[in-house]
């Protein structure tokens, strides 16, 4: 059985914060403002991931009211949400990331990306597809102020073996 899953994540850009992509620290003059880490990609791929389990969302799980998130490493999120993936009998077919920003490039860390994100899904990089997109200097993306992920998720029912 395979189950499908599409996520959403957008977050502002401010000074003085690092900017976290994918499980990969960009050098930037800023970062994506937050709870967390504020990942947009992984926080878009966690929602993908628990819709298609239909375990509801990444805010359910890690709400930005609880302190034990604030700040927190947007992977150690990752890996409890493929805990809770696993705990249903489920595993990764593959995933497929967008992120939209017009600056600074991403197609130079999307390699990094992968395997960070596959180490953290204990999967093969190649389960992992992640694209970079403008948004042709339209809407708060284009003019700067944000950066906006989508996923989306397969999952395929694990099977045992005799």
């Amino acid at each position: 059985m395979f189950r499908i899953g599409m996520g959403f994540d957008v977050h502002r850009l401010v000074e003085g914060r690092p900017l976290w992509l994918g499980g990969v620290k960009i050098e930037w003059q800023r970062g994506l403002l937050g709870h967390s880490d504020a990942d947009v990609a992984i926080h878009a791929l966690c929602d993908a991931l628990l819709g298609a389990a239909a375990l509801r969302d990444i805010g359910y799980h890690f709400p930005d009211t609880d302190p034990r998130y604030k700040g927190i490493d947007s992977r150690v999120l990752l890996r409890h949400v493929m805990a809770l993936i696993d705990e249903q009998g489920y595993c990764l077919g593959n995933c497929d990331l967008t992120i939209c920003a017009e600056q600074p490039k991403i197609n130079p860390h999307i390699p990094a990306m992968q395997r960070e994100l596959a180490a953290c899904m204990n999967c093969d990089p190649s389960q992992v597809s992640i694209k970079a997109t403008t948004t042709e200097k339209l809407g708060y993306t284009g003019r700067g102020e944000g950066i906006s992920a989508y996923a989306v998720a397969l999952l395929e029912r694990k099977t045992s073996r005799p």
